[in-house]
């Protein structure tokens, strides 16, 4: 099965974020999430300079292909590149995707995020391979951007093919997951309730259960 194909079936997106998990706690972080057999993981590290994103990188790439997980680098192609990861996400700010593709090869994921029915739609004509549509409720993760709320989530699955991955972001935990669901979602992003969870396997487990990945 080859990265596209793989990147079809997940419904549960995981995140190790440096703003949540210390640099010391992110290998075994890692491995609580992939213990739940997570189908997709991306390092952000907004905090953390380009060569320290590039070892923890290099750390987690292999890490994630014995578990047969997809491995994403936030913001920075090329480290995608030097550490073999499978992909990278990009910002509405990181340019356009077609050099990003040059780059990294026809075969690599490339993800956009969008915070409009407008963006979600430029990223599936610029050929992005998902993206990440939020944030749906105000989040730490994202402090000073605004909530978009859910009334845009039935559109733009409507307006874009069924199957092209749309992973809704932002404040969503296992209180607000439902009312995500019921809006039209069926893949989400998870970061900070997940990460802070006693139990981040079992909680990992629960949520692909809940999204039918499972």
């Amino acid at each position: 099965m080859n990265r596209k194909e793989r990147l079809s079936s997940c419904r549960l997106y995981g995140i190790v974020d440096t703003g949540y998990t210390t640099e010391n706690q992110l290998l075994s972080v890692t491995e609580k999430l992939l213990a739940a057999d997570l189908g997709i993981l991306q390092l952000r590290a907004k905090n953390c300079a380009p060569e320290r994103i590039e070892e923890l990188g290099s750390q987690l790439a292999p890490l994630c292909r014995k578990h047969g997980c997809l491995f994403i680098i936030n913001d920075y192609p090329e480290i995608a590149l030097s550490t073999g990861a499978d992909g990278v996400h990009l910002g509405q700010d990181d340019g356009a995707l077609a050099p990003v593709r040059a780059m990294l090869g026809p075969d690599a994921i490339i993800g956009r995020s969008t915070h409009s029915p407008e963006q979600a739609l430029a990223a599936f004509q610029e050929q992005a391979d998902y993206i990440g549509f939020g944030p749906l409720f105000p989040t730490g993760t994202k402090p000073g951007r605004p909530a978009i709320g859910l009334e845009d989530i039935a559109g733009v699955r409507q307006r874009l093919p069924e199957e092209f991955p749309v992973f809704c972001i932002g404040g969503i935990n296992g209180d607000t997951l439902p009312s995500v669901l019921k809006a039209g979602a069926d893949r989400v992003v998870i970061v900070s309730w997940l990460l802070t969870h006693p139990d981040i396997t079992e909680t990992a487990m629960a949520l692909r259960r809940t999204l039918g990945e499972i």
